[in-house]
């Protein structure tokens, strides 16, 4: 997963742009270990640290449209590149095989339009020499980071990462997922519009497409010219885009778990990985290893919310061990649970109109929680993560779906439909396992251990004082007091407080659930804290 930054709306030195971007660049060269790039203009500075995934040997960036000159900055891939190049009716002098190079085309014949005739997960900064004009967008979900910030002249910058722009500017925001900016407008414009997104669909589930959805999404996402891999939790989601992939992959692929000794994932994930046949690595942590290296993981995931630092941490250390096996790009289950109303205190929906519109929430929510939390955690070491359940075109038929069709009850488990749509994939046990959040299903003693540690660190009257000493978004619990406290030793700027989202949540939900049960108002926000619908998974 590559890193980018650009800056623009300059009015200082060129020169020093250029020294401050290299500086910059050294904050994120971790996710794009492969080549770094720099270009630099009276109108625009970028630099482009590359984690070479296709087009190896002549993709570097940034790229050039040499004719019309222009300057392209991106992080992503784009799935459908070699059918979008077939689709331009102008003849274009392409540089190189990248799939990124066809968006400077695309801009060229389409505009700004282009952006909804794609399928990839991207934040991208492309600069118009002729105009001066640079245009900045992102992904329909924000499965790609990237964030925005001003410096004290009023200069504009764009970064993968909130590090980057740490110390450098004022204020900084994270970019809105689904949106673009252009420099001359200086506003953000949603380019991302669905009907689900204000009404209730009324389509009714058709079984057999949405198997076939899911197994073109996931092929799409096959793309690559380097070894790719499989996250297998052992749940449902991970298992069914392994299954997909091995399925459509010419050759055995790599597959990896983690959690404690003992631990529900590490179990499940052989019994899918034996059965799918695939050449499996089961990773074992200790919670004094994972403790160890919180620091590091709020440094690189950006945040102090709970459950994502909870769940973020395994992972970083399961990155680790993936790029040890040469492995850049792996295929993740993240998604279904907000596509499809997987999470347990979902059974406790009132009606389907209130089950979609916590979907819909959650689905839009997702940058600052588990689309976050797999981006930063993999690219912490190299590796980018591509999750099919959020694939554009499949979010199109899985979101038109009626709610009712997806509601569960306790004649129907969570996300019945993807387990009757896919149990042709898997044997039935894994098609029926119970939803288990990623930081429970690591082992439930890892949970506990950062929970005892808050209470024996952070005395009571420490948390009542809490307020005084972070006035801004004051954490709610002792873990998130913990946390916060590292972040603020980690991240200079006051806004980047700003930057991660606060306040009581089960399951990295919104508010929702404490609405739909007073069972939340002090739970933990695990998912354990479901505890009627949780205690069979337990057992």
């Amino acid at each position: 997963m590559c890193g980018i930054i650009s800056i623009f709306d300059i009015v200082e030195d060129v020169e020093t742009l250029r020294k401050r971007t290299l500086k910059m660049a050294r904050t994120i060269c971790h996710k794009g270990p492969d080549w770094s790039g720099v270009y630099v203009d009276e109108g625009c500075v970028m630099a482009h640290e590359r984690l070479a995934i296709v087009d190896p040997e002549s993709g570097s960036q940034p790229l050039h449209d040499i004719k019309n000159q222009r300057v392209l900055a991106v992080n992503g891939e784009i799935y459908d590149h070699k059918e979008l190049r077939k689709k331009l009716t102008k003849k274009h002098d392409f540089q190189t095989k990248s799939d990124c190079e066809v968006l400077l085309y695309l801009y060229d014949e389409l505009g700004v339009s282009f952006l909804d005739h794609i399928d990839g997960i991207f934040a991208f900064s492309l600069y118009d020499k002729k105009t001066g004009e640079v245009f900045v967008a992102r992904d329909h979900i924000g499965i790609i980071p990237l964030y925005i910030g001003w410096d004290i002249h009023g200069q504009t910058y764009v970064a993968s990462e909130l590090k980057a722009l740490d110390g450098v500017c004022e204020i900084i925001k994270e970019f809105p997922p689904g949106h673009y900016y252009l420099s001359s407008e200086k506003e953000f414009v949603r380019w991302y519009k669905r009907d689900w997104m204000e009404k209730i669909p009324e389509e009714k589930v058709d079984l057999t497409k949405l198997k076939t959805e899911m197994e073109e999404a996931v092929k799409r996402q096959l793309m690559s010219d380097v070894p790719f891999g499989l996250l297998i939790s052992g749940g449902l989601d991970s298992s069914v885009i392994a299954a997909i992939a091995q399925k459509y992959s010419d050759e055995k692929l790599h597959s990896f778990s983690i959690g404690l000794e003992g631990s529900p994932d590490l179990f499940y994930a052989k019994k899918v990985a034996d059965y799918l046949g695939t050449k499996h690595h089961s990773i074992t942590y200790t919670i004094e290893e994972g403790f160890d290296a919180i620091r590091d993981v709020i440094r690189h995931i950006e945040t102090f919310d709970v459950t994502t630092i909870r769940a973020s941490t395994p992972m970083y250390l399961l990155a680790r061990k993936i790029r040890s096996y040469g492995i850049k790009m792996v295929l993740s289950g993240e998604g279904a649970d907000e596509v499809f109303g997987g999470y347990l205190y979902f059974h406790m929906a009132p009606s389907k109109k209130e089950f979609h519109e916590e979907t819909v929430r959650k689905l839009l929510a997702l940058s600052k929680y588990d689309c976050l939390r797999a981006n930063k955690s993999l690219a912490a070491w190299g590796i980018e993560g591509r999750v099919p359940f959020l694939d554009k075109y499949f979010l199109d038929y899985a979101m038109s779906i009626d709610p009712e069709d997806k509601m569960c009850s306790k004649m129907k488990k969570e996300k019945w439909i993807v387990r009757e749509a896919l149990k042709s994939y898997l044997p039935e046990e894994i098609i029926w396992r119970q939803k288990e959040q990623f930081s429970d299903g690591v082992g439930y003693g890892w949970i506990d251990y950062l929970k005892d540690y808050a209470e024996k660190t952070v005395s009571d009257e420490m948390l009542k004082k809490a307020k005084f000493k972070f006035p801004v978004k004051t954490p709610l619990s002792k873990e998130e007091y913990v946390y916060r406290t590292i972040f603020e030793e980690t991240f200079a700027s006051p806004s980047a407080v700003e930057t991660v989202p606060v306040g009581p949540s089960v399951a990295c939900s919104t508010p929702t659930a404490i609405a739909w049960s007073k069972q939340f108002e002090k739970a933990d926000p695990s998912g354990r804290a479901v505890r009627m619908v949780h205690e069979h998974a337990v057992k």
